[in-house]
């Protein structure tokens, strides 16, 4: 079953159990999935992998607006967006942690060859790619800057 059918079904459980955030939250996703589906050139099926980018960027978004709500004391709208967060978060793959993270940057950066930090694009290329969902595009790019220099 691939992810948008999963959301779909998910969303019909959650009207059943009338859970009213966990609908909303999941119904945006399947909102922006089928935006992204019928943009010019796009194909008819949308694969987990832009899938899974779509929700990671509407949990990156959702985690940023929700540290703003904090700073500007408006708890009500900082629960309610880290609420939709922690929906999105079920549907990615477990974070890596910092070992795992090294690891996979130390064998990519051995693949490219690479040596300085001027084939940091190279790698940060290929490890974005590979750590979709799995880790946060910061944290690559710290990992892939302090191995290189």
């Amino acid at each position: 079953m691939s992810l948008f059918d999963q959301i779909n079904n998910d969303i019909k459980e959650a009207m059943k159990a009338r859970e009213k955030e966990k609908l909303e939250a999941i119904r945006g996703i399947k909102k922006v999935m089928l935006e992204a589906k019928s943009v010019k050139g796009a194909g008819d099926e949308l694969s987990d992998e832009e899938a899974l980018q779509i929700i990671s960027k509407l949990a990156k978004q959702g985690s940023d607006a929700a540290a703003i709500f904090k700073q500007q004391g408006r708890e009500d709208l900082y629960e309610q967006e880290m609420a939709q967060v922690a929906v999105y978060e079920q549907y990615l793959p477990a974070k890596m942690s910092d070992e795992e993270l090294s690891a996979v940057v130390k064998a990519i950066v051995e693949e490219v060859g690479a040596t300085s930090m001027k084939d940091m694009g190279k790698v940060m290329g290929i490890a974005s790619k590979k750590l979709a969902g799995q880790a946060d595009g910061k944290d690559i790019s710290a990992k892939v800057k302090e191995l290189l220099s």
